[in-house]
């Protein structure tokens, strides 16, 4: 992976309505998406030169923007079109997107009512999301102090950025202990999600899964659930207490960017990647590169 600070790249990022040279793609620091969060976006990947999922990814985005109080200005086709170019513009054969929207500087202060909304889209080389030994073995991860919050005191069902402010805190501490990410509980102590990804647990041969309810119901989770269920395998959304992860036999997140990554523990409560892990991770990778899954 390259290690190059982002602003010092080179290449091409779609920027309100034309391809713009990397370095050129700057917003103001008085911007209101920076200072109050009014910022939504989307976490796409490319397989082979395609994007997977695209029209989900980008009706979400709009979706995302709307529960924030904005409209993008932008059609659905007019958005795929512009990732599209992006990933051509700057050669990505295999890779990741980020769509991006917020309101500009125009005012600054709470209210933003005539504030400018600025889309852009970059594209870049990315690979598995957690290191590829640690994937196959199952990654370690840690019960974060943060909880994920009531959908009545945030939108809970956008992909602000503001909702990701507890997930870096969580994942931060989590690498300081020498784990690889977190999983938080929500408002009512139950389990909801890791940091950037929905979670599942295995229990006698069948799936289950945290009901999306005050968290993002993932485009690669349902994408999962579906290809579970075409094996036969029972699915099961619920509320999961903490607790209960003594008697789960696999566990596994999935996401855009992790993919289906296996879990060996969640603190003292340990997991071993068996068949139901190996049988969706064969799977989801045959769709997304359009293989026969075995």
């Amino acid at each position: 992976m390259d290690t190059t600070s982002f602003a010092e790249r080179d290449g091409y990022i779609w920027f309100n309505g034309e391809l713009t040279n990397w370095r050129e793609a700057k917003v103001h620091v008085l911007t209101h998406g920076l200072h109050y969060a009014s910022s939504v976006f989307e976490g796409e990947r490319v397989y082979d030169g395609e994007i997977f999922k695209l029209t989900e990814h980008t009706e979400r985005l709009i979706k995302s923007a709307q529960i924030l109080g904005f409209d993008l200005g932008m059609s659905v086709a007019q958005i795929n079109q512009a990732c599209i170019d992006t990933i051509k513009a700057n050669n990505i054969v295999d890779g990741y997107v980020r769509p991006v929207a917020w309101r500009g500087s125009e005012m600054m202060g709470v209210s933003a009512q005539q504030n400018k909304i600025n889309v852009a889209v970059a594209a870049w080389v990315w690979p598995s999301y957690f290191d590829p030994e640690a994937r196959m073995k199952g990654i370690r991860l840690k019960l974060s102090d943060w909880k994920r919050p009531s959908p009545e005191t945030i939108p809970t069902q956008s992909k602000a950025a503001g909702l990701y402010m507890i997930c870096t805190l969580s994942k931060h501490q989590a690498e300081a202990e020498g784990y690889d990410d977190a999983v938080m509980l929500d408002y009512r102590g139950r389990i909801a999600e890791a940091t950037g990804a929905n979670i599942f647990f295995t229990k006698e041969g069948v799936l289950h899964t945290p009901t999306p309810d005050c968290f993002l119901d993932g485009i690669t989770r349902r994408t999962v659930i579906d290809l579970a269920k075409s094996r036969g395998i029972e699915v099961v959304e619920r509320a999961i207490q903490p607790e209960e992860m003594a008697e789960f036999e696999e566990c596994f997140l999935t996401g855009t960017a992790a993919e289906v990554t296996p879990v060996q523990c969640i603190n003292d409560y340990q997991f071993t990647p068996g068949s139901i892990c190996e049988t969706l991770i064969r799977d989801y990778d045959a769709l997304v590169r359009r293989k026969q899954a075995a």
